[in-house]
């Protein structure tokens, strides 16, 4: 089994030596959750990272927002370099959820922007666990919406090794099966592309790097990773394992039981909408249904596959759905971090989602079985625990009630006391913090400026640029991977002044 190695040229030191220690015992003793109650700039993520050394099992550490799971996410990889650090968010850059207003007889279809290297991250984190125990993944509550069974995904998987009986048409076959597509031209993520006895696959978990398989009559001769731009000969290996290329994956049995499920169910609500004199709603949702049916057939994937996770996974009707902590094994360690914020997050998911779902099923624009794909709810979510802790510096009512015990983390490891707060009059106060930027700048510091809205904080950068400042903003119209860029940048001293709104 793959071990954790923690690199770190510090050792843990003020208060945290002894949290380490009792969280590992209260793990060791069976302990299901505790709390680690720490102040602001104690070094909490070292511990936790100490932790996960000495206790070595695959770790979920939850997030309330992406921005955050980034920052952990990089701080991770640095501690654990020689470990899987995976990062699992939301690959929506836009997200227009599907919805219909009764009152204006509106159907709003479901909208979205994809981010790319977000999706192959995504990948990457779940083959990262089917395939080794050394993982840590950094997720927002992204990880309690639905995915597809982890069964499936794991068996569907195709493994490749050199000398073994391959038709190279069996395995352009079972590729399409993996939801990937055969473009020869236009090569890139989840498409492979056929020369002869060659066959190029570029992996949904992979950036810059393909697979190339050679064949020689029915057997692979050599398989290799190349370069995805130049095409050149990176490495030469024995074994390759090719995972789907989306997480919404079935075998063919499996997929044709549930077409099968989903006409008869589409049958009974038609039926259903004529008893009630609702002939519009009959014929529309008979025509959406039979559409991705067909499309379900022919490619094995519709736009809204998820609409039929439920089914195509062959759950009972109301049972919680796959998530990624169905992706871990059973004794993994969950860590949630900012838990008085991350907490109530994942408690609130479950109910906006629910109404919104009902008016489409209520209207026929979806199936019944469409309530399913879902997240979790929180009894659902805390019935997945194996064991917890919960981070915080002002732990929640939750946190307090259910921990078994309650570390503090309140020496910092420099010895800093916390910061003195002035409260300034407002008036004059933007040439005041102009004054106090200076100030920092010359002692090359950095400076956080939050404010109240996401106009003022362009505004306020706008004028600080004018006054010769290095400065950035950030807000949620920024974009995931432009964010992760902006806090490294300002770490790195590209500029001095970080504006924007909870900072």
């Amino acid at each position: 089994m793959e071990k954790f190695q923690l690199v770190s040229e510090y050792q843990p030191t003020g208060d945290q030596p002894a949290a380490i220690h009792k969280l590992v015992e209260g793990l060791r003793s069976g302990m299901h959750e505790q709390t680690l109650l720490g102040v602001t700039g104690s070094g909490k993520t070292f511990t936790m990272a100490n932790v996960i050394a000495q206790i070595n099992k695959p770790t979920l550490i939850l997030a309330h927002n992406k921005t955050l799971a980034a920052q952990l996410c990089s701080e991770f990889k640095e501690f654990f370099p020689h470990n899987a650090v995976e990062y699992f968010v939301s690959y929506y850059d836009y997200y227009q959820p599907e919805a219909y207003i009764a009152s204006t007889d509106t159907y709003i279809e479901k909208d979205s922007a994809i981010n790319e290297e977000i999706e192959k991250l995504r990948h990457s984190a779940t083959s990262a666990l089917s395939e080794r125990n050394d993982v840590i993944i950094v997720s927002s509550v992204s990880c309690i919406y639905s995915l597809g069974d982890p069964i499936d995904y794991r068996n569907m998987v195709i493994s490749l090794r050199q000398g073994m009986k391959k038709d190279r048409d069996d395995l352009l076959h079972k590729l399409v099966q993996l939801q990937y597509e055969r473009n020869d031209i236009n090569f890139v993520r989840n498409k492979f592309r056929v020369r002869g006895d060659v066959v190029e696959i570029f992996p949904s978990y992979s950036g810059d790097t393909a697979i190339r398989v050679e064949f020689f009559g029915d057997e692979i001769d050599r398989i290799s990773e190349i370069n995805t731009v130049t095409g050149e000969l990176k490495n030469v290996v024995s074994h390759v394992a090719i995972y789907p290329a989306s997480h919404y994956i079935a075998p063919p049995e499996k997929m044709k039981a549930a077409l099968i499920e989903i006409e008869e169910e589409c049958n009974e609500r038609v039926k259903y909408f004529q008893r009630e004199g609702k002939l519009i709603e009959a014929q529309r949702i008979a025509e959406r249904t039979r559409y991705d049916m067909e499309m379900m057939q022919e490619i094995g994937f519709c736009k809204g596959i998820e609409n039929y996770s439920r089914v195509i996974s062959g759950r009972a009707p109301g049972s919680s759905p796959y998530t990624l902590m169905d992706y871990f094994p059973k004794d993994f360690l969950l860590f949630v971090d900012e838990s008085h914020v991350t907490l109530p997050q994942v408690r609130g998911m479950n109910a906006g989602d629910a109404a919104r779902k009902k008016s489409l099923i209520d209207f026929g624009f979806r199936l019944p079985s469409a309530i399913d794909n879902r997240p979790l709810n929180f009894d659902e979510f805390y019935s997945k625990i194996n064991q917890a802790i919960y981070v915080s510096a002002t732990p929640g009512p939750f946190e307090q009630e259910h921990s078994a015990q309650q570390v503090e983390q309140v020496i910092r490891p420099t010895g800093l006391v916390d910061p003195e707060i002035s409260v300034r009059p407002v008036e004059g106060q933007i040439d005041d913090l102009l004054s106090e930027i200076h100030l920092r700048v010359e002692r090359k510091e950095r400076v956080l400026v939050t404010t109240l809205t996401k106009k003022m904080a362009e505004d306020l950068t706008a004028y600080f640029e004018n006054m010769g400042v290095k400065v950035r903003y950030m807000h949620y119209d920024v974009d995931t991977m432009e964010r992760m860029e902006i806090i490294r940048d300002l770490r790195l001293g590209e500029f001095d002044v970080l504006v924007g709104i909870n900072l």
